[in-house]
């Protein structure tokens, strides 16, 4: 026998890629099913808004906190959920929202007056803010760090970011084929379904010691986040130099400099501060925000576009971001892979260099109709990247940590997502302002969409570098640790 021979019958079997096992398949169906029903959520009634308010008597000029209502909900509370579902168990706090939700959402379409319906969409906003971390924190335990988990929130990241696209489009067609209060109604039998087989499919998951909840830190945190997102949303709506918007940002700021001062003296902290000093931690959230906050902002500024310059319809423009959300289930699903194989850190650099490059070449559109193809291309490119950006935002967020932690740190990467989402909308359209001034008409539109698509390509670039940069080698691969 040859030495080539021996050596091929010899050589050890390389070892076989971890694949996953039939329960661990369907606990991910359904914790991705509600992660991407929440996603829907938050974009459903966007283009049906008008529509709303004409049904309920919304005057114009308050139709804005039907959204508003929701994100205060969403993003003031996720922290503290996040830590509660530590506490009292993730099954428990994630079943417990779901039917909230459910329950929520039929509030909603059955809606005779707005305050009915903006009751229902604080309650749709509170459940997100349990359901949303509790189901992360289940989805990262039920997977060890690694392959399986690598794969497991590339396929995470890529329904949520295709839920936001989806949430447009099916809230066009329903308002269209059927009426408003479908975007509410169908969220029900969802639910129904998650909360009948999600006690049996998923196994409980808390730490084996319960300490006392820090409420000095909870009160600080979501009183601080509160008032952060009402300032933020403030600002789209009236200016970021009015009384009302300073005054909410400098007290959010406060209120969040005095929960870093009480996490630092708590017996029990909400919010550890030996995790907030992990470079991973902070950067991986940096980065997630930056990624969400340009992703959303550009889908609202090509919003604008479309309808007021190209003049389409709400249902067309829903289509037409179609092939974004292709672009992010693409990208999810090549994010685990890219992880697995160049470490978070590069993965996010080069999520965000291709994002910025698609984003800066929108500067060119135009006002013909022809413009059309250069959008679609350049947003399913740019869909891809940001999914790379968020699937390593996600895996360096909550790598490193142990499961007892894991509600947290997830808790902390969803308030950078649904603080992100709420963020990105008001900075941009004080971009669009300040460029278009008084000046109305398709041409003012364009420019002032033009100067905020420069700034967003500049801000996702410089995030992605800066991540890269400070991350080092707490960003490497996962599976090396």
């Amino acid at each position: 026998m040859s030495t080539s021979s021996t050596a091929s019958v010899t050589a050890p079997p390389r070892n076989p890629a971890p694949r996953m096992t039939g329960r661990q398949k369907l606990v991910l169906v359904l914790l991705l099913g509600a992660q991407f029903m929440i996603a829907v959520d938050f974009s459903i009634l966007n283009v049906a808004l008008p529509t709303v308010g004409e049904g309920l008597g919304f005057p114009l000029g308050h139709l804005q906190w039907i959204a508003t209502s929701f994100a205060l909900a969403a993003a003031g509370f996720t922290l503290l959920f996040g830590r509660v579902a530590d506490l009292v168990g993730r099954k428990r706090l994630f079943v417990g929202g779901m039917v909230v939700l459910g329950l929520s959402s039929a509030l909603g379409g059955l809606a005779t007056s707005p305050q009915v319906l903006l009751t229902a969409r604080v309650l749709q906003g509170l459940a997100t803010a349990a359901v949303t971390p509790a189901g992360l924190a289940l989805l990262t335990t039920a997977f060890k760090e690694g392959p399986l988990r690598e794969r497991a929130l590339g396929l995470n990241g890529a329904l949520m970011s295709a839920g936001f696209t989806a949430g447009a489009i099916l809230g066009g067609l329903l308002t269209d084929l059927l009426s408003w209060r479908w975007a509410f109604f169908v969220n029900v039998p969802v639910a129904v379904l998650v909360v009948a087989l999600a006690p049996s499919v998923i196994s409980e998951s808390r730490p084996a010691e319960r300490p006392r909840l820090d409420l000095p830190g909870a009160a600080a945190v979501t009183g601080g986040l509160l008032l952060l997102v009402h300032g933020l949303t403030q600002a789209g709506e009236s200016g970021w130099t009015t009384p009302t918007t300073l005054t909410a940002l400098l007290a959010g700021a406060a209120l969040l400099t005095a929960f870093w001062f009480i996490e630092k003296r708590a017996a029990a902290p909400l919010v550890p501060v030996h995790i907030l000093r992990r470079r991973s931690v902070i950067w991986g959230n940096v980065t997630g925000l930056i990624a969400f906050v340009t992703e959303t902002s550009l889908v609202f500024l090509l919003t604008l576009y479309l309808q007021e310059v190209l003049g389409y319809s709400p249902l067309a423009t829903g289509l037409a971001f179609g092939v974004l959300g292709a672009g992010t289930v693409i990208g999810g699903l090549l994010g685990g892979r890219a992880v697995g194989r160049f470490g978070n850190r590069r993965t996010i650099v080069l999520g965000g260099v291709v994002q910025a490059a698609a984003t800066l070449s929108l500067v060119a559109l135009g006002t013909s109709g022809g413009w059309i193809a250069l959008l679609l291309a350049a947003t399913f490119v740019g869909g891809v990247g940001n999914m790379l950006m968020i699937v390593g935002f996600m895996v360096t967020a909550t790598s490193g940590l142990p499961d007892t932690e894991q509600g947290l740190a997830t808790g902390l990467a969803t308030m950078t997502q649904q603080i992100g989402i709420t963020l990105g909308i008001p900075v941009m359209s004080a971009v669009v302002t300040a460029r278009t001034g008084a000046a109305t008409g398709p041409g003012a539109v364009l420019s002032g969409v033009s100067a905020a698509v420069l700034v967003n390509a500049a801000l996702v670039l410089a995030g992605a570098l800066l991540a890269g940069a400070f991350l080092g080698r707490s960003g490497s691969r996962t599976s090396a640790r």
